[in-house]
């Protein structure tokens, strides 16, 4: 009779036995990254109210402040900015979150100047575009993030879906050998309808999105900008990479959109060439940036993991 090794649960399956509501605490941790990322934040802030001090002195004389000053305060905003502030502290990593903040200012930049650029919007500055409004990218971002772990954690699958994923690890692995390596496993049907949703949502959501932004965007398709825009999002849709996670980043960038699109239109610190307040494609655009971000984080990861292989390899060859 052949024995099976006795594989020591990991870290996941440990958390995978915690309560779900013990769970989601643990994604608000406090660390030391986190008192970085928060003097960070505020850092920014500081140096935009300083740099574009008339901005803010004139959002402040809205205010009355020897009446009923409550009624005047731009309580959308002081939520939204109080919701950030939590989120990027949560868990922070900076390890991680450099580079998403990188690669969202970066995209920011590029996303803005096409907007504005083209006139699909325009700020009330007359900026094209405002750099003020380049650090609201890598913000809103890594607020995404957070989002998504929370969301990620609350719709995780069953522990039935769990035990079967690890156990096809440890096959791989060849952790497991005897009758039980190669015995034959068989997902769960509830797995395999679970796939099938997130691939039908996947094909239904983003299709959907791509076909409300060739509409939006119609009337600059004479633009070169717009023309590379609507080729990027093509090649992110057609070459999905992670189901769950990307309908997953879309649906919280969205969600974290609606606030920021209100805010900033109703407001009308930045104006859409229809006027809405706001239109429907702004707020389903913060989505898709949001996967554009994750897909770039994705592939500079792993262009950096292969040049980390190639080099130690062409300094042997040099030495030989």
């Amino acid at each position: 009779m052949k024995k099976t090794k006795i594989i020591p649960p990991s870290q996941d399956s440990e958390r995978d036995d915690l309560s779900l509501w013990r769970q989601v605490v643990s994604l608000f941790a406090w660390n030391r990254d986190s008192k970085i990322l928060l003097s960070i934040f505020f850092l920014t802030i500081g140096l935009i109210i300083y740099v574009w001090w008339p901005l803010a002195e004139e959002l402040l004389s809205y205010i009355d402040w020897d009446g009923p000053w409550w009624l005047y305060m731009d309580w959308l905003l002081l939520g939204i900015f109080l919701f950030m502030s939590i989120a990027i502290v949560s868990r922070a990593d900076l390890g991680v979150d450099s580079l998403t903040i990188l690669v969202a200012a970066l995209g920011g930049l590029v996303i803005e100047s096409w907007g504005t650029q083209t006139n699909l919007w325009h700020y009330y500055t007359a900026e094209r575009p405002p750099l003020w409004i380049i650090p609201a990218w890598p913000i809103a971002t890594l607020t995404i993030n957070r989002i998504v772990l929370v969301l990620n954690t609350l719709t995780k699958n069953s522990k039935e879906s769990n035990d079967f994923a690890r156990r096809a690890n440890a096959r791989r692995s060849n952790l497991i050998d005897g009758d039980t390596a190669s015995s034959q496993e068989h997902a769960p049907r509830k797995v395999i309808s679970q796939v099938f949703i997130l691939k039908t949502a996947y094909w239904i959501l983003f299709p959907t999105f791509f076909a409300l932004m060739l509409y939006f965007v119609s009337p600059t398709f004479d633009k070169s900008y717009t023309l590379l825009s609507i080729l990027l999002v093509a090649l992110l849709i057609i070459t999905p990479t992670d189901y769950r996670i990307a309908l997953l980043t879309f649906v919280a960038g969205a969600g974290l959109g609606y606030y920021l699109e209100l805010w900033g239109t109703t407001r009308e610190c930045w104006t859409y060439y229809t006027f809405q307040k706001p239109p429907l494609f702004a707020i389903l655009a913060h989505g898709m940036a949001a996967v554009a971000f994750w897909r770039a984080e994705l592939l500079v990861k792993m262009v950096w993991v292969k040049m980390k292989r190639i080099i130690p390899l062409s300094r042997k060859v040099r030495r030989t």
